[in-house]
């Protein structure tokens, strides 16, 4: 069906509904008005009187039935008004007209799908154009409420190319516009089976220019949840991860506390794929920042999530064991098998159980010292040479257990639910080199 045709249906659609409307108020309005002067004439017959008295319950239904289809039609009248301002105004008309949908839209489910078939939608994308600076703000407030709880309506959105209106530079936009957005986008990426994906380039450059600016913390939330969504799809993590997603929520994460969790959420997702795993692996801060998230007790879920992505990168990859090893992860592990939540403590325990089991791999039969080498200094008697060693690993296991009392003392205060005596065993044995 062709775009005429198709808009020629919408509107012949609307125009009987309201010539519907309209013939109801018509026809209710005439019977109120014959009843009330057939009231008055009652007043000289007494037949006629009772005759009233027996229908006031009829009267009463037909007299709220005028007052629901007026109310219906109003809103009809609003709508049909405000679809014409859209169509046909000025600019001002226009923004009238978009503050009037807003209102209707917010409070009437129904009439968010009814805009949608007068082509509401696309007449309001087609005001949301940057290059007019503050003056539409009233099309985006309206698409926000006609994208609230239909899919219809966003995919529709989607269709008249509401992506290609973000801004391509968000310093020429104000704090609240781009909240708008942000908010609009929010929207669209919660469903599914559309094409909203992040290859197009305007949206995470949006993104990103946020999350990368000193905008407000409301604003970085929304496009935070925008990155949560399309991450949660493993087809968009190469143009995700390609076009520096990664690098940026691992910025976030150790830098802003109140949006971290949000950020680990969708490194989460990344860290899943190929393309996230090994970002993530090449990234500077990685795995530092992690480790140091692993160290807020006051956000359990950073924790449970910063372990989550380490047990990720640690699996089956020496080199990165050896980097979280070097970054001094083991002891933070153990505060976190004593102190964090349960299920940070089991993916805590997890990843000690492995940098043991590597340890124990490494000391083999042939890892200690080997004959024919030619030892640096004055050659010690064999007796002086075990004492030393004896000293030495005493020294070790003074300094292990007092840093272990420490910690358990803290774990018994706060609840910890680790038996203390295993982890013990277990650090005994992993920490020993």
């Amino acid at each position: 069906m062709s775009t005429s045709s198709s808009s020629s249906s919408i509107w012949s659609v609307s125009y009987r509904k309201l010539k519907f409307f309209s013939r109801i108020r018509r026809f209710l309005q005439s019977k109120a008005i014959r009843k009330g002067s057939y009231g008055s004439s009652s007043k000289s017959d007494n037949s006629n009187k009772l005759r009233t008295i027996d229908n006031n319950d009829k009267d009463e239904e037909d007299h709220q039935l005028v007052i629901e289809k007026e109310s219906e039609l109003d809103g009809s009248v609003v709508l049909q008004k405000s679809v014409n301002r859209l169509h046909f105004g000025s600019w001002e008309e226009k923004e009238m007209a978009a503050i009037a949908i807003e209102k209707l839209a917010k409070e009437d489910v129904k009439a968010r799908k009814f805009m949608a078939e007068l082509g509401v939608i696309h007449m309001l994308v087609s005001m949301v154009a940057t290059e007019v600076v503050g003056r539409h703000g009233a099309a985006i407030k309206a698409l926000i409420q006609l994208a609230n709880g239909t899919s219809t309506n966003k995919a529709l959105m989607l269709e008249a190319g509401i992506l290609s209106k973000l801004p391509k530079d968000i310093n020429v936009v104000d704090e609240q516009t781009r909240q708008e957005f942000a908010e609009l986008l929010l929207s669209l990426s919660s469903i599914s089976n559309t094409d909203f994906c992040p290859n197009k380039p305007e949206i995470l450059q949006f993104l990103i220019g946020i999350l990368e600016s000193p905008c407000s913390f409301e604003t970085k939330e929304l496009c935070l949840g925008v990155l949560y969504n399309l991450s949660a799809v493993l087809e968009n993590a190469g143009a995700l991860v390609s076009n520096g997603v990664v690098h940026t929520l691992l910025n976030l994460s150790s830098s802003f506390k109140e949006l971290s969790e949000k950020a680990l959420a969708a490194l989460g997702h990344l860290v899943v794929t190929l393309m996230g795993k090994k970002a993530m692996e090449d990234s500077s801060i990685v795995p530092q920042s992690l480790i140091e998230i692993l160290t807020w007790e006051d956000k359990p879920k950073c924790i449970e999530l910063s372990a989550y992505i380490l047990m990720i990168l640690a699996h089956q990859s020496s080199t990165q064991r050896d980097k979280m090893s070097k970054a001094g992860i083991v002891p933070v592990l153990v505060e976190v098998a004593l102190m964090g939540s349960l299920l940070a403590q089991k993916r805590a325990m997890k990843l000690l159980q492995w940098f043991k089991d590597e340890r124990q791999a490494k000391m083999g039969p042939h890892s200690g010292p080997q004959t024919g080498r030619v030892p640096l200094g004055s050659p010690l008697h064999p007796k002086e040479a075990q004492e030393g060693k004896k000293m030495m690993k005493n020294l070790v296991k003074q300094s292990l257990h007092k840093n272990m009392e420490m910690i358990t003392r803290r774990a018994n205060a706060g609840g910890g639910g680790v038996d203390s005596s295993n982890l013990k065993s277990l650090v005994s044995k992993s920490l020993t080199f």
